[in-house]
């Protein structure tokens, strides 16, 4: 008997047809001699409701009863998930966060898991149930309500099924799995079969929408193996887990975009220690998050220092920086650039074979798309150019390593 832990986002029980839909693949599960364990979200568009109701209320709520209303999104779920599982002759009990055993710590709206308690799940399934655990939620130590962000429900499975031994987590969502672009922007895209953790990781912050990033380092930590695929078909997914030897024949394994990119430039600082740091407290202390970071020295002195940010932050970013401007120089300027996208080329082959940028660069000239920042990490090359570009980008390097061709 293998002990399953499956996700099931807010579009996966988004109507009342779709939550059948669950309710009989996680009947299917148990009666080739599973015991399962579902994580689920909010019904699609749910939290966002709340949300505006709340803001219909006060312009600014407090964050800790955001809280306790959002957390009431995925309860909902799991009632109505549990009652259909109810009418189809199946035995399930739904439980909450807290119930669950998930201690959370952090800012409200924004908790982390500190621990998990799993007995009462543990009971649970010896008495035979289907488990419906409510996604996105934990309690702090002194029993407040704490809904986890961007990406919870997909961590509280992650979390869920490393601390049940979980043998594998499946997350249910509406594609097939992780592809070697996004098939809307690259038509010859293809489903990738295995990935490592290190390139989901990689995939996942720089722009794949699959899943959130500290998800997978959560399951990179814990050595949880889990699966991407539809809850709307049957199709084997995109398995994620540890790191083998053979993978590294595939050199490059996708290609991943993220538009609506910023970018933002110091120029003529004649400061010549500690400007780093200032300009990086005042962005972190703004609450800004940057990516891309590339500074120089001129011969001279001069200092020059560019990094990138979601454009949704520019404005914020410019008046954080502003008051700044003056201690680094009477030279020194702010530069402002929008418009921008960023083009990612992942894949652990890249540790063992030479020639990967050069042949990133040298498609992208031929395609006559000029190239802004640079950035690259072991398994990763990362360049910003023009948000009109991106699209023609993307489809010149996926052909130019053949990824329609290339799986495992």
């Amino acid at each position: 008997m293998a002990l399953i832990v499956q996700k099931y986002g807010g579009t996966s029980v988004g109507t009342i047809d779709r939550i059948r839909n669950v309710a009989r693949r996680l009947m299917e599960t148990v009666a080739e001699g599973n015991q399962v364990v579902a994580v689920v979200s909010a019904m699609s568009g749910v939290t966002d409701g709340l949300i505006k109701l709340a803001k219909d209320v006060t312009a600014q709520p407090s964050e800790r009863e955001l809280d306790v209303l959002m957390a009431t999104g995925e309860q909902q779920s799991i009632a109505l998930l549990s009652m259909a599982i109810h009418d189809m002759g199946g035995k399930a009990v739904s439980i909450t966060g807290a119930q669950a055993g998930i201690c959370t710590f952090g800012s409200h709206t924004r908790g982390r898991i500190k621990s998990i308690k799993p007995d009462l799940m543990h009971q649970y399934l010896a008495d035979g149930n289907i488990l419906i655990c409510a996604g996105f939620q934990g309690t702090t130590e002194e029993g407040l309500i704490h809904t986890l962000g961007r990406g919870g429900s997909d961590l509280s499975a992650i979390a869920l099924a490393a601390a049940l031994k979980a043998d594998i987590c499946q997350i249910f969502t509406d594609v097939d799995g992780v592809y070697t672009c996004d098939p809307r922007v690259v038509k010859n895209a293809v489903k990738i079969d295995e990935l490592s953790y290190d390139e989901m990781l990689e995939m996942a912050s720089s722009g794949s929408k699959v899943m959130q990033s500290r998800s997978v380092e959560f399951a990179k930590k814990y050595g949880v193996v889990f699966e991407v695929r539809n809850s709307m078909n049957t199709h084997p997914g995109t398995i994620v887990k540890e790191e083998i030897p053979a993978m590294e024949a595939v050199v490059v394994r996708g290609v991943s975009i993220e538009r609506n990119q910023a970018r933002v430039t110091i120029a003529g600082i004649s400061e010549p220690v500690a400007y780093t740091a200032k300009i990086l407290g005042a962005l972190a202390e703004a609450e800004i998050n940057i990516d891309m970071i590339v500074a120089n020295t001129a011969h001279d002195g001069v200092a020059r220092q560019s990094f990138t940010m979601h454009m949704n932050d520019l404005g914020s970013a410019q008046a954080a920086l502003k008051p700044l401007i003056a201690e680094f120089g009477s030279s020194a300027k702010l530069e402002t650039e929008a418009g921008l996208a960023k083009l990612s080329v992942v894949g652990i082959g890249m540790r063992s074979h030479s020639g990967v940028a050069a042949t990133v660069f040298q498609t992208l000239a031929d395609a006559g798309i000029a190239v802004g920042m640079i950035s690259t990490s072991e398994i990763r090359i990362t360049v910003t150019v023009d948000e009109i570009d991106i699209e023609r980008a993307a489809q010149v390097v996926h052909d130019a390593f053949n990824l329609h061709r290339v799986n495992g």
